[in-house]
């Protein structure tokens, strides 16, 4: 007789059928049964079901993480708290790929049914996700390709890792293809670290390939640029991460995961307002920002050292984007952007804040 299991699965709108980013801001609601990679879900295990579809708006979730969540625990409630032979084994998220909202969302919903209801919740992301550094020492993360393509390969992964958890079986990141979450576990061995070592250190001297049982993280390494030779004769820019941007946010800079930049004038302007700008970074409690813009984008400071004479001029333009949960992937191609652009008016030096 074979074992079935009924799974919850949670979809942003594109996924779920609602539509594309003008319903990012849907709020959740649960539908029966399977909805697009919910049918893929079904058929990748015989015996399992998909009960519930949870679907969710991008932004919803990821710009009311902590209200959207208890939204989705109560809507979630009688699945999990009714009799024993209807209460879902498992509920699975995404894949999310690469989408950083979406991946907040996922995440922040397996926490929260992890820790409400004590059943086993997966989701599915690719390494550089931001939101993986959030949530994967406290939630199992399979690993995935960039984006939707490899959405085959992804449920693959996801859902026989969600069925090991809710067996109980031992799992192990290069076996089960999920992102490592920073544990310790001990096992057996039939050799001694000792002899392990030495027989790594022989296979390292002679060239030959060994793989260590420590891998060590990798950190990418920028060469400073060499200082500014005189900043009196210099002209600074100034750029901001902190989502500083003119009141309304003209460009729509999201308040996590920035999809985009913008580029601001400040010609003639002395300093900032709080009737005039605003922050959107949703990272941080905004109200000292807003009372204040320029204790993020400092201009007024910047101004009295341009009258001082201790730089030559500012440029006639400001640029800002959300450094919150936005990928590394991301803040590469803005900076690269932003850098051609400066280097182009002649920009020498730029001022960098952040939160």
């Amino acid at each position: 007789m074979s074992t079935s299991y009924k799974v919850v699965h949670c979809l942003n709108q594109f996924f779920g059928g609602l539509g594309g980013e003008e319903q990012a801001g849907a709020a959740p609601t649960l539908v029966q049964g399977p909805k697009g990679p919910g049918l893929l879900i079904e058929n990748s295990v015989p015996g399992l079901r998909v009960m519930s579809t949870l679907i969710f708006g991008d932004n919803y979730l990821a710009e009311n993480t902590e209200k959207a969540v208890q939204e989705i625990l109560n809507l979630l409630a009688p699945c999990f708290e009714g009799d024993d032979a209807g209460r879902p084994d498992l509920l699975l998220a995404g894949p999310a790929f690469n989408a950083g909202r979406y991946g907040i969302g996922c995440g922040a919903l397996c926490q929260a049914v992890q820790e409400r209801w004590g059943i086993p919740a997966v989701t599915a992301m690719f390494p550089e996700n931001p939101a993986v550094a959030l949530y994967r020492k406290t939630v199992f993360i399979a690993e995935t390709s960039d984006d939707v393509r490899g959405m085959a390969e992804a449920i693959q992964r996801m859902t026989p890792l969600g069925l090991k958890l809710v067996r109980r079986e031992s799992c192990l990141p290069e076996e089960d293809h999920y992102i490592a979450q920073g544990r310790r576990k001990n096992v057996r061995a039939a050799k001694t670290g000792a002899q392990r070592a030495l027989e790594m250190l022989v296979q390292r001297l002679q060239g030959e390939p060994f793989e260590s049982e420590y891998p060590m993280p990798v950190f990418d390494r920028v060469r400073p640029a060499p200082p500014v030779a005189d900043m009196r004769r210099a002209r600074l820019a100034l750029v901001t991460s902190g989502g500083i941007v003119p009141r309304g946010n003209p460009d729509k800079i999201e308040a996590a995961n920035a999809q985009r930049f913008g580029s601001y004038p400040i010609k003639n302007l002395q300093r900032l307002s709080s009737q005039s700008h605003q922050t959107v970074h949703g990272g941080y409690d905004p109200t000292c920002a807003n009372g204040d813009p320029n204790r993020v984008l400092p201009l007024d400071a910047v101004r009295e050292l341009e009258s001082e004479g201790a730089i030559g001029s500012l440029h006639d333009w400001y640029y800002a984007t959300v450094g919150n949960a936005t990928s590394v992937e991301s803040a590469q191609r803005y900076g690269q952007a932003i850098a051609k652009i400066l280097l182009a008016d002649g920009v020498q030096a730029v001022l960098l804040t952040s939160t």
